[in-house]
């Protein structure tokens, strides 16, 4: 199984639950999408009631990624929780940037759904807590597939999905057949391509950590990536990723996105459909697994106030807190988290894609396999990832605009990622 880099042990720390919190401020950075943006008017209650207060920070996806990387390697102390996923977690935890977390009797671990749970571990020891989490799955409006006489199956072959979106595709009516990530960011654009590439049968790295960029499996899927978002994608597309896309979504311009299933959640557009995520005959790895999850840099000097606002924001309470607010409501309370969640009835009335979406997250594969030696879907548990999936997310946008052809770019992406690999000492 591939595996490298030296892990230490961090220090564990006692983090108290709720209660007896001192007045103090709490500098949060969070990713700038809806369910944090609401977090910060539900949290209101909780500084009334604790008199903490909340300073937010709110960045762009990959600038969030890139800022709290920085400042938690470096122990710069700019943030006292921060947002980080199933990539940073357990990598994180191992090597003592960030604080074990642990919860009182009541916060009920053990009601967190074992892929989100499993995922933010390391050693069976949390080290962030979900606030959200989601798979991937197809969002297609059951209109326009109905007029134009086509269906979208779960699991469907790319073939079939295709089909359906030059059906769909009127771009002279300002609709278009598929809206896909574009935006280079290993977080980003190759989020969707790494399980567009699983499906194909492809895999980032061999056992040895050596990249498989230069494979027949990638070469295939990058060309269908490309033709598919090239010819029935919106124009500009190798600058759009999550955030824009659901803007064109509830603006009625894309008859079709694969993307996150917590997209559900706030789209706007009547006669939404789901389906689980398609593949071209590997179904494993063709819908990803990721949270979005609270985390203490360690050494904070408030990792007690801390622990008590990631305890609160990520508890049944808050999921109630949200269900009875008035501005939110059942249809947008954070989702994929907790199985809980799931069971509540005034969630299930509200929320039409809960089925698919517990589905979705459910049949995510993240274990490493024989074609896939390593943990991740859409990406891999290797400190090295990030930098290896950014240089190639920008090749994949160079292919994807034009400026490269597909096989320009997997070439340079595998000269880069080799170089990164080597430096790494996977190899010689």
């Amino acid at each position: 199984m591939l595996k490298k880099g030296a892990l230490c042990t961090a220090t564990a720390i006692s983090l108290l639950a709720a209660g007896g919190v001192s007045a103090e401020t709490l500098t949060i950075a969070i990713v700038n999408n809806g369910h944090m943006i609401n977090m910060q008017k539900v949290a209101e209650a909780y500084t009334a009631k604790t008199g903490v207060e909340l300073k937010w920070v709110s960045l762009e996806e990959g600038v969030l990624r890139e800022q709290v990387t920085s400042d938690t390697a470096t122990g710069g102390g700019q943030y006292d929780i921060i947002n980080i996923g199933m990539q940073e977690a357990p990598i994180w935890g191992a090597a003592g940037w960030i604080e074990p977390l642990n919860f009182s009797a009541g916060y009920d671990v053990d009601d967190i759904l074992p892929a989100m749970r499993n995922g933010l571990s390391h050693d069976g020891q949390l080290y962030a807590a979900p606030f959200y989490g989601d798979s991937s799955m197809v969002m297609y409006r059951k209109d326009l597939t109905d007029a134009a006489g086509v269906s979208i199956a779960d699991n469907d072959s790319w073939t079939n999905v295709k089909a359906a979106a030059a059906a769909i595709h009127d771009p002279d009516n300002g609709v278009y057949g598929a809206c896909l990530r574009g935006k280079p960011g290993w977080g980003d654009n190759m989020a969707f391509i790494t399980t567009v590439v699983n499906s194909f049968g492809g895999a980032w790295f061999d056992a040895e950590g050596r990249p498989q960029l230069d494979s027949a499996e990638w070469n295939a899927a990058i060309n269908f990536y490309v033709d598919l978002l090239g010819t029935y994608g919106p124009p500009g597309s190798e600058g759009n990723s999550f955030n824009e896309i659901l803007a064109l979504y509830n603006e009625g311009k894309c008859g079709m996105w694969i993307d996150a299933t917590i997209a559900a959640s706030f789209l706007e557009v009547d006669g939404v459909a789901y389906a689980q995520s398609p593949n071209a005959g590997n179904p494993v790895g063709a819908n990803w697994l990721w949270a979005w999850a609270m985390a203490i840099p360690a050494g904070s000097p408030n990792a007690e106030a801390a622990a008590s606002f990631i305890e609160w924001a990520t508890s049944k309470d808050y999921v109630n807190a949200v269900g009875n607010h008035p501005e939110f409501g059942w249809g947008s309370v954070p989702t994929g988290q907790r199985a809980s969640t799931y069971a509540i009835p005034e969630f299930q009335a509200a929320a039409g894609f809960a089925a698919a979406e517990l589905a979705a997250i459910d049949s995510a594969a993240p274990e490493a396999t024989d074609l896939k030696p390593y943990v991740g879907v859409q990406f891999a548990a290797i400190p090295e990832f990030p930098e290896v999936g950014s240089a190639v997310a920008q090749e994949m946008a160079a292919a994807l605009s034009g400026a490269k052809s597909v096989e320009e770019a997997l070439a340079a992406s595998q000269k880069a990622a080799d170089a990164i690999m080597k430096e790494a000492g996977y190899y010689d």
